[in-house]
């Protein structure tokens, strides 16, 4: 997976964030839950945009670094809506077409963080 593809991905997993919590606002009634889903759902992509930053501008190290920091984000935004879904705010729809998102953008996280660890060890070969 390229790195222009885990960029896309994650702007696009942040709209869809972003859409949801307005929903949540509006629709629902629902301040508090929605508000920590956008922070971490959002996050992801800025998380990934400073990993690119890193390993343009600094180190390999510093890239592996933020990108665990979005890992965290994407998986916290699973947890949110697993609540979200578990006190009826979000119905099974809802939730399966953002956590799809979701799901999809932390293995190619996780990919990425593995593929740069393994070219780091080679190069020590």
């Amino acid at each position: 997976m390229g790195e222009s593809i885990l960029k896309q991905k994650s702007f696009l997993l942040a709209k869809t964030v972003v859409a949801t919590y307005q929903y949540l606002n509006s629709e629902k009634k629902e301040y508090v839950m929605s508000k920590q889903l956008l922070r971490s759902g959002t996050s992801v992509g800025a998380m990934v945009r400073e990993a690119r930053n890193a390993r343009n501008a600094e180190s390999k190290m510093d890239f592996i670094h933020k990108l665990g920091i979005a890992q965290k984000e994407c998986d916290e935004s699973l947890y949110w809506l697993e609540l979200l879904l578990e006190t009826g705010y979000i119905d099974d729809s809802q939730y399966k077409s953002v956590s799809k998102q979701a799901e999809e953008e932390l293995r190619i996280i996780r990919s990425s963080i593995i593929t740069t660890k393994n070219n780091i060890a080679k190069r020590k070969l």
